[in-house]
């Protein structure tokens, strides 16, 4: 069994540290915040890359949204996908060949840029320029304008590039688990400064 890099178990610790001091003052029944929404198109990518990305986050004792793993028979499925991300602290849009074909994975971005997330985004097997909407005549224009704009800003963040063919996989998923477990003690530092600017400014 491959060991996980040493660098995301060190930052993960301390957001497990975290979660530890923010739901021992909350009820039990009630499941823990989600950490990071798992973007994508199923077809491409559930078996590879978000799979093993929920895999890897999920060991490190973090809460990972990916829809097959989270969502069960009755769930609706708009209500859930929206609650992750509307709870989650980052978001990881994982873009490949048909990402842009679907109306989900497009409806899950906007949301996600919306609600002012920031994102990392992965290039898997294609690159930004080749990312476009297609306008099949079945969209309203105001959501294709919406597609569009957060399928653009996502393009114009830095992010990661993989290609599954050729790259070797043990060092992208490394590399991504340590970005993303980053960007989440960056995320929790934010926040606890905030709470402490609002805790001084108030009593």
């Amino acid at each position: 069994m491959q060991r996980l890099p040493s660098t995301a178990n060190n930052l993960s610790r301390k957001i497990l540290h975290h979660h530890h001091l923010l739901h021992s003052r909350v009820p039990a029944i009630r499941p823990p915040p989600c950490d990071v929404f798992i973007n994508h198109r199923g077809i491409d990518t559930k078996r590879t890359i978000a799979g093993l990305l929920f895999d890897h986050l999920s060991r490190l004792g973090l809460n990972p949204f990916l829809d097959n793993k989270n969502m069960k028979p009755g769930d609706r499925l708009f209500d859930k996908i929206d609650s992750a991300i509307g709870e989650c602290k980052l978001g990881v849009a994982v873009l490949s060949p048909r990402y842009a074909d679907s109306y989900f994975c497009l409806h899950e971005l906007a949301l996600i840029m919306e609600t002012k997330k920031r994102i990392i985004p992965i290039f898997c097997d294609i690159k930004p320029s080749e990312l476009r909407i297609k306008d099949n005549g079945t969209c309203p224009s105001q959501e294709l304008q919406r597609f569009t704009d957060a399928l653009e800003e996502a393009k114009y963040t830095v992010g990661l590039t993989f290609d599954s063919h050729k790259g070797n996989w043990s060092e992208f998923l490394s590399k991504a688990t340590d970005a993303i477990v980053k960007n989440l003690i960056e995320l929790n530092g934010e926040g606890n400064r905030m709470n402490r600017n609002y805790f001084v400014q108030n009593y």
